[in-house]
Formats: C-alpha cells, sequence, structure tokens
C-alpha cells in the first residue's frame, strides 16, 4: 500500500492496454494510468487544498482498481465504479483500507493508508464527483474513450440553499464576550488572548479564509490615498484559486493591527513587504501558523463560549450547541450576513470576500427564522 507518489505498477496493471483507452490522437504525454493521472494533478500545483484533496480521491481509486479489482484505472466500467461507490461507505478490507485508529501518517510512513474510516455521504458524493471531473479530462486529453461515470443517473439542479452556517449577532456577542474575559494573567496568557482577539478581528472584519491567513503576511498592508487626500488602508489579500482581491482595513482593524504587533514586540504599523506572517506562534518564533493551528484556535474559542453558555442553564443548551459546531468559515458567513443586514451594497460585500458573482453573495441575505417569524406576524397581516 503505498501513495501514487512512489507507486510502480506492473504491465498489465498500468493500463498501457486498458480496454477504454482512445485509439486517437493523445493531447498529453501521458502512457499510463499513472502519467495520466500526474499530469491532471499537475493543473492544481498552484492550489494546494485543491490539489491534495483531488489527489487523495484519484489515488483511492487507483489503489482499489489495482488491489480490489486487480484491474488497471483505464479498463475501469460504469458498473466497477457504481461497486467502487459502495465500498467508500466502507472500506474493507480493514487492515489494508484504513489507517489504524483513524490517525493520520505521513505519505512516506508504512502505516499510512488511503482512508481514516467509513465515508459519510456527503463525502461519497463529493468523491464521485471528482472522479467525474477526473474521467471527463481524460477523455478530453485523448487518454480514455468515454467517461465511466457520465452515464449516472444525473440529478435536477437545485437551487443552493441559503448559507445557514453563521453567528446571529446575539450569538456572535457572546464569543466576542468569551474572548474578552480570557485569562491574562502570565506572559504566555497575554499573548494568546491577544493572538486570539487578532485572529478573529482578521477573519471577521476582513471575511478571510482561514487558509488566507496562514499564507499572506503583514507586509500586505498598504495605504494610499483616495479622491480626498484621505489615506486608507488596504489588505491584499492573495487568496482562493491564486485570486487577489484589496480588503478595507478599516481603523478598527489596523488598531487591533497595532495591538497585536506590540504584544509581539513589533512595531505598530508593518512595513512594506515585511514578511511577518498574519498570526504568529506563542514565542519569538516568527513562522506562520498552519491552517490546522489556526483551524485549532478558533474551535477552541468557540468550544470554551458553548460551554460558558451552557453553563447558564438549561434554557441555552440550545446555542451552545450551535457554537461548538462552529469553525472559522461560520466567521467569513456572519461578516456577510452582519454586512448585508447592516444595508451594505451587495456589490461592495461581493469585492470584500472576493466572490465571482452576486448570486454567490445573495445568498447572505437572511435573517434568522425567529426573527422572521415575529416580523411576519406583526407586519404581515390581513386584517378581516
Amino acid at each position: 500500500m503505498r501513495p501514487i507518489d512512489a507507486l510502480d505498477l506492473p504491465p498489465d496493471l498500468d493500463g498501457r492496454h486498458g480496454t477504454n483507452r482512445a485509439n486517437g490522437r493523445l493531447q498529453v504525454a501521458a502512457d499510463t494510468d499513472l502519467d495520466a493521472l500526474r499530469a491532471w494533478l499537475a493543473r492544481f500545483a498552484e492550489t494546494k487544498t485543491t490539489f491534495d484533496n483531488y489527489r487523495k480521491e484519484a489515488e483511492r481509486l487507483l489503489l482499489w482498481s489495482v488491489l480490489q479489482l486487480g484491474k488497471p484505472l483505464a479498463s475501469l466500467t460504469h458498473e466497477d465504479l457504481l461497486v467502487y461507490q459502495h465500498f467508500l461507505a466502507d472500506p474493507q478490507p480493514a487492515a489494508r483500507w484504513t489507517a489504524d485508529g483513524g490517525r493520520k501518517h505521513p505519505r512516506h510512513d508504512p502505516r499510512w493508508r488511503p482512508f481514516y474510516g467509513p465515508l459519510s455521504g456527503a463525502s461519497q458524493r463529493q468523491a464521485m464527483v471528482i472522479l467525474n471531473v477526473l474521467f471527463a479530462w481524460l477523455v478530453q486529453a485523448g487518454y480514455l474513450a468515454g467517461n465511466p461515470l457520465s452515464l449516472s443517473r444525473q440529478r435536477a439542479r437545485r437551487a443552493r440553499p441559503r448559507i445557514v452556517r453563521y453567528l446571529s449577532p446575539e450569538l456572535w456577542l457572546e464569543v466576542k464576550t468569551w474572548i474578552q474575559r480570557m485569562p491574562v494573567q502570565t506572559a504566555r496568557e497575554r499573548e494568546h488572548h491577544a493572538r486570539v482577539r487578532w485572529l478573529f478581528t482578521l477573519l471577521y472584519l476582513g471575511g478571510l479564509r482561514i487558509t488566507e491567513v496562514g499564507t499572506n503576511t503583514m507586509g500586505r498592508f498598504f495605504r494610499r490615498g483616495d479622491e480626498n487626500g484621505t489615506d486608507r488602508w488596504w489588505l491584499d489579500v492573495m487568496g482562493k484559486g491564486g485570486k487577489e482581491r484589496l480588503v478595507p482595513a478599516t481603523a478598527e482593524m489596523m488598531t487591533e493591527l497595532g495591538t497585536y504587533r506590540r504584544a509581539c514586540g513589533l512595531p505598530a504599523l508593518p512595513s512594506p513587504g515585511e514578511d511577518t506572517p498574519l498570526g504568529l506562534p506563542i514565542g519569538q518564533s516568527l513562522k506562520p501558523l498552519t491552517r490546522a493551528a489556526l483551524h485549532r484556535i478558533v474551535k477552541d474559542v468557540f468550544s470554551g463560549a458553548a460551554q460558558a453558555l451552557r453553563a447558564r442553564g438549561e434554557d441555552h443548551a440550545q446555542r451552545a450547541d450551535l457554537l461548538e459546531q462552529a469553525s472559522a468559515h461560520w466567521l467569513r458567513h456572519s461578516a456577510a450576513s452582519h454586512m448585508a443586514d447592516q444595508q451594505v451594497d451587495l456589490r461592495l460585500v461581493r469585492d470584500n470576500l472576493g466572490h465571482a458573482s452576486l448570486t454567490t453573495t445573495s445568498q447572505y441575505l437572511h435573517v434568522d427564522d425567529d426573527r422572521r417569524h415575529r416580523e411576519t406576524d406583526e407586519k404581515h397581516r390581513i386584517d378581516w
């Protein structure tokens, strides 16, 4: 069991003579399944999260095809892929496919396995969507004659649901209150408190994704004069898919940045091109926090705020449960929702968050169900 980086397939399983190979002109330099997969994955090399997800699904399918079916990927049929989808729900034998105890091991570790346990229904569907993208590209590249997944029943497209993973203003206040009450007795506690406050400021006021916090630096803050000659600060964010956007660095944000930098022993304002990460480890290190570390910090805050809510009585249990589900991305959703509630022009919200279109931004036009019910009851009447 090896990752595709270190995989070496025998001639009868490398796809060179697969039954679904195309006879036309190849558009990529790929003689084998491994060559073809690597050519496909190379297209996503600049976007780490996408690359990792796509490699994971392609790798799982190739290993299953070779080890479980004993046939190359280039010979898989529609029926094979139906079997594979059932396999995803419970990869067996577990000793072969699933990491012991569900632990993640490095890819070079002999204990590495392609699965950490059974996949949920949503994860199964996501896997098949990615594989459909793979097969469609292999056909387009002239490597395969047909896409075995194109025969799957296509469900009618449904309107995308409104975003519901967000914090109401009342619940957001609970989170801020908990952060303000974090302990600050020791130097380490004070530094951690300053980091948490800055991180939540950045995620909420800037609407940044957690990966953007980990990959951008303080040197991307800059100021320029507007048409009235007033200097305004901006944050030039390198975002999803390598797209750049300018996020307004409000007076609040710059105040919080200065407070955080001073807590880290840095000047209040960053210098142009400064490579200090947006989020720093505790201590003297200037290495950027990993996505996992940033995620853990945010989850710990939500968990602490939820426990504080729950301690106030059973009446708060439902709201505490909701907080415990929250993640960093909820802050981005909350920022968009709260801006929309405050009547900020949707075009401005779109540009602040880096959405491709207003269609995406309009998902945030919603209010709490309780408020919707109350206002409908009060304001929408027939008055017989």
